[in-house]
Parts: C-alpha cells; sequence; structure tokens
C-alpha cells in the first residue's frame, strides 16, 4: 500500500509517500488507541454526571504557571463551560481520531488539552521523577497524529480531501489529515 502524505508544515508544502504500510498502519493503530484514550475519558465523565471540573481549575492549578488562566474558569459560567466542554472535547476528539475526521483539528485540541493537563499534573508532583510523563507522551503522539496526516490513512479524511469542496476552500486542507 503507498499512501501520498501531503501537508503544511511551518507554512511549506510537504509530500511524502508512505511506502510500507507497516508505519501506515501503525499511524492508524496510534489514531485509534489515542482516539479510544480520549473517548472513553470522555465517556467516563459523562456516564458520571455532572463533572465538575473545579478541583482541578480552581484546586490543582491555582499554584501552578498555568493558575492565572485557569483560575478563571473555577467558579460561574466559565466553570459551567468547562464542565460541559471537557468531556463532550474528549468524546468528540476521540470521535474524530477513531474514524479518522477533522483529524488535524482533532488532535490540535487533544494538544492543547495535554499542555494544560501536562503543566498542571507537572508542577503539583507530577514531575517528581522527570518531565517525562505520560501527558507530554501524549501531546507528542497527538503532535505526530497532526503533523504525518494520520486521518488520510483508512480515515475519513481521505475521502474529505477529494471531495470537491475541500478542493473549492483550500484552507479546509488544514483541518484534515
Amino acid at each position: 500500500m503507498v499512501t501520498d502524505i501531503r501537508t503544511r508544515l511551518l507554512g511549506r508544502d510537504v509530500s511524502f509517500p508512505v511506502e510500507e504500510s507497516r508505519l501506515a498502519y501503525w499511524l492508524v493503530v496510534m489514531r485509534l488507541i489515542v482516539g479510544w484514550w480520549f473517548l472513553h475519558a470522555g465517556l467516563d465523565k459523562f456516564l458520571a454526571w455532572p463533572f465538575d471540573a473545579s478541583w482541578f481549575v480552581g484546586g490543582a492549578a491555582a499554584q501552578t504557571t498555568l493558575g492565572p488562566i485557569l483560575v478563571l474558569f473555577s467558579d460561574g459560567i466559565l466553570l459551567s463551560f468547562t464542565n460541559v466542554m471537557v468531556p463532550l472535547g474528549q468524546t468528540l476528539i476521540g470521535l474524530g481520531l477513531i474514524v479518522g475526521a477533522l483529524t488535524r483539528l482533532a488532535a490540535f485540541f487533544g494538544a492543547f488539552l495535554m499542555t494544560f493537563f501536562y503543566f498542571v499534573n507537572g508542577e503539583t508532583g507530577g514531575w517528581s521523577h522527570g518531565v517525562v510523563t505520560g501527558d507530554l507522551l501524549g501531546l507528542l503522539i497527538f503532535a505526530m497524529i497532526a503533523t504525518l496526516g494520520a486521518g488520510r490513512v483508512l480515515g475519513v479524511d481521505a475521502y474529505l480531501a477529494r471531495t470537491e469542496f475541500v478542493r473549492d476552500h483550500p484552507r479546509l486542507r488544514y483541518f484534515i489529515g
């Protein structure tokens, strides 16, 4: 199987063939595993509803580098927004990765969440054994999925990339892949 990966990296068109089927399948495996990880995390929060993020944004995060930003979400309407968007976001990220639809967008938001988790969990004791943690590895896997166009290998993005709508609106290529 030969899959031609076409993407933009730092404003430049980058293209390379994935001639080795094992690499293409590896991208699919990574996409499915991370997709399940996030789908499971989101569904767990919905099944144990109501989800309450106040312990994280108001408690654990308060004394960290990101504390001044996250504390804004610790009460009122912003906490209510966070309580809905974290499980919804995790579920949608997981679904997007599993079916390979809007993969870059899903990977971007997955990396966005992992950045918060990495710094807050790290600064509250997670770095006691070093700065390489599961949160950092998750962030790097999301970057790999987005960069290598993992959604175009056995994913809905392969179909979407060939549609006339995407050809007529080339900026949409930034969201798929």
